[in-house]
């Protein structure tokens, strides 16, 4: 009785330790897959943006790359990103997107700097209904809404800048009767510039007294300094863009537009002699990071998000802290730092934001869920609304100017 009893309670604690042994093993296995959520990016790798298309590309990788390092997307899923080259052409683009849209595999899309390109595919993404974040910057990427309920863009709006820049404009030129030249380029973001100032410029005792247009390319530009050089108020003419009464010239100078026309335009008014002031929309950090065009733009100003010159702020909160933590782990990777990475970094970060808030990857809980974000992004302040698909909020501007070599906080 004892033998067999032994021999039985033996036998029993053997089957037990099997048995732990057996559920730890089940355990391991029943552990849930690691869900992969495919993003796809149809950027301009190639062609006249490749720039702008190789800097987000860059800057889409590294935020991944940190997003599955930290496990910031919950409920154990990672980031995939698939990535396009558009070559810059509107019709290489539309089949890219086409492709995306049409495989149930992937979630959302980020698109580049190209409106043309997202354009001809307007259709096709409200149709898929696939979140699409925008990186151009004309607000007809997102306006009118109920025309682009599937687009986002994350970038300021026209009259948000504009409303920013004439407050410095109305700093530099005298208080009453100031003059302005505006210089825009011939496209829809050229035309947004236009009706912005124009708008904005009401608010304020100043004259736009030349309002042009010139090509993306620098295309017109000496035509267009030439009258700038030419302008000369009733008043006896002075010294050329000095801002007391008797100048010849105007005030100041606004140049607005995509392209290479912002340094044609810079570097053709200083070459006819003019010294006075000149403002700049955000578009001028895409090309120019001040470098062999630092003695044109020397002194100008230009309205953009706080992250291109972070390294001057202090981290007071989380938020600027995590800015300062992008910009360094962007230039530890690739040198230096391109002013564009913080938006296209945020298209990712807003995608994960929505994916934990709704904890799916449905495209159209997705959507809705974009639709009512708020928070603090790498480029500032950030907020979506069913009414305003552009995220990036008004005080989240700052006026930036150019010392030396490189971009500071003005003042």
């Amino acid at each position: 009785m004892s033998i067999t009893a032994g021999r039985t309670g033996a036998l029993t604690g053997i089957g037990a330790v099997m048995l732990v042994l057996i559920g730890g093993c089940s355990a391991i296995e029943a552990e849930p897959e690691v869900e992969v959520v495919r993003i796809a990016a149809d950027l301009e790798l190639s062609g006249d943006l490749s720039h702008l298309g190789t800097v987000y590309r860059n800057a889409l990788e590294l935020r991944v790359e940190q997003v599955n390092e930290q496990d910031l997307l919950r409920s154990n899923r990672r980031l995939e990103l698939v990535v396009r080259d558009n070559r810059s052409d509107a019709a290489v683009a539309s089949a890219n997107l086409n492709d995306f849209a049409n495989d149930p595999s992937f979630t959302a899309i980020v698109s580049g700097a190209c409106w043309r390109c997202l354009e001809s595919a307007l259709d096709l993404l409200g149709d898929s209904g696939i979140p699409t974040i925008s990186l151009a910057a004309p607000d007809a990427v997102v306006f009118p809404v109920d025309e682009r309920r599937n687009v986002f863009k994350l970038g300021p709006n026209a009259q948000h800048v504009a409303d920013a820049l004439m407050a410095e404009v109305a700093k530099a030129v005298p208080a009453q009767d100031g003059t302005l030249a505006l210089i825009t380029t011939d496209d829809e973001y050229g035309q947004d510039g236009v009706d912005a100032i124009v708008n904005a410029a009401g608010h304020y005792d100043i004259n736009i007294v030349i309002n042009q247009r010139v090509a993306g390319d620098g295309g017109g530009v000496l035509t267009v300094v030439q009258e700038i050089a030419s302008y000369a108020p009733e008043e006896a003419p002075g010294q050329f863009g000095q801002t007391e009464p008797g100048q010849t010239g105007p005030n100041a100078v606004v140049i607005w537009g995509l392209g290479n026309a912002t340094a044609e335009v810079a570097a053709s008014l200083r070459e006819v002699g003019y010294s006075g002031p000149l403002f700049l929309d955000p578009s001028a950090a895409y090309d120019l990071f001040t470098g062999s065009e630092s003695n044109v733009l020397n002194g100008a100003t230009m309205i953009f998000v706080e992250a291109l010159v972070i390294d001057e702020v202090i981290a007071t909160s989380p938020a600027k802290a995590a800015r300062k933590n992008w910009f360094n782990s962007y230039t530890a990777r690739y040198g230096t730092y391109h002013a564009p990475s913080s938006f296209a970094a945020d298209a990712i970060n807003i995608i994960v934001d929505a994916i934990n808030q709704v904890d799916t990857t449905d495209r159209g809980a997705l959507r809705n869920s974009l639709e009512s974000l708020q928070g603090d992004g790498f480029t500032g302040p950030l907020r979506m609304t069913p009414e305003n698909h552009s995220g990036v909020l008004p005080q989240g501007l700052v006026a930036v100017t150019v010392r030396g070599d490189r971009w500071r906080l003005s003042g």
